[in-house]
């Protein structure tokens, strides 16, 4: 069952704010990644690429915690928990979109090297909960 997402949340959400992502490790132990997120609907998403621990971490196992804790406001923060899904099919596009968001360029005029990166891949953050005080 999907745990909805508050409006306050949705808000902030829609700002370029970046969350931290914790994924699992082989070992059990955590990884976590800061990242640029767009939401859809009550679902999160982000951008990597395949071969990237997280990536390989989510392949493995599925289970995924965002932290929202925005700069200006550090006793305002949600832990969305959920399940990543992922695939390639729109990858570049996401990127595109998420770099104009943050940077207000496509993301090959922000990062000239991207050209050389492996293929793009849409990670979706389902939440099963949501904790905090958003």
């Amino acid at each position: 069952m999907s745990a909805a997402l508050s409006d306050d949340l949705k808000a902030l959400l829609d700002t370029p704010v970046f969350i931290s992502v914790a994924t699992i490790q082989p070992d059990g132990s955590p990884q976590v990644s800061p990242v640029w997120v767009l939401r859809d609907g009550d679902d999160l998403l982000f951008s990597t690429t395949i071969g990237r621990q997280k990536e390989k971490n989510l392949r493995r196992d599925p289970r995924v915690t965002v932290l929202f804790q925005p700069f200006d406001a550090p006793y305002t923060y949600a832990e969305i928990r959920g399940t990543a899904t992922m695939t390639t099919e729109g990858g570049q596009e996401l990127i595109d979109e998420l770099s104009r968001k943050y940077t207000g360029k496509d993301y090959a005029d922000f990062n000239p090297s991207a050209k050389d990166d492996a293929e793009r891949v849409v990670v979706r953050v389902t939440a099963r909960k949501v904790v905090g005080s958003i």
